[in-house]
């Protein structure tokens, strides 16, 4: 019986263990289909053109607690998982990290200098990038939209969806796409 108990146990650990993505040295949370890259934007925008992926930047910082429960409750659905690796390229940056970024205009500084030179003052935050970006602009004009915050599935999967169809270059707010959809989804859960 004990024998019983203790295997149960022990596949109850690792199947949560499975689902929640390891933590770095660097206090960040990693995901395979997070891109180790040399955080030079203009290289990274080709490499996900190249792959016929949209470029996204997402900044985290270490004991962040709501990146915790975006890794851990949406991260970790299969369906989010697979859209992300299907149709994203995303660079992860440390709020408060000391990694050189080259921006697309060719300044160059650290990560916790690049994100107040964008304005990023909460983690997570996503920014996304178009697939080409004008001379002389920065990541952080560049963007197309940005979404700082840890939501739910569906509101992270409906962004994912909405700027991969480039819904902001559309009449429909990303609200009224994001509620005509969880309608959808609701609806095929039922």
């Amino acid at each position: 019986m004990l024998k019983k108990l203790m295997l149960a146990a022990a596949m109850i650990f690792a199947s949560m263990t499975l689902s929640f993505a390891e933590v770095g040295e660097d206090g960040l949370h990693k995901q395979p289909w997070l891109r180790l890259t040399f955080k030079d934007l203009k290289e990274d925008l080709a490499a996900a053109n190249e792959e016929g992926k949209r470029m996204v930047i997402l900044f985290e910082q270490r004991g962040c607690i709501y990146c915790s429960r975006l890794h851990k409750n949406v991260f970790s659905d299969p369906e989010v998982r697979k859209f992300i690796e299907d149709n994203y390229f995303v660079v992860q940056m440390n709020l408060f990290g000391d990694e050189e970024v080259t921006d697309f205009d060719g300044e160059v500084q650290t990560e916790k200098n690049i994100a107040r030179r964008w304005g990023v003052v909460f983690t997570p935050t996503f920014l996304f990038l178009p697939e080409e970006v004008g001379t002389g602009k920065t990541a952080g004009t560049a963007s197309v939209q940005t979404m700082p915050g840890s939501f739910g599935k569906w509101t992270t999967l409906n962004m994912l969806r909405w700027v991969k169809q480039k819904g902001y270059e559309g009449e429909e707010h990303f609200q009224k796409f994001h509620a005509r959809e969880f309608l959808k989804q609701k609806e095929a859960s039922e």
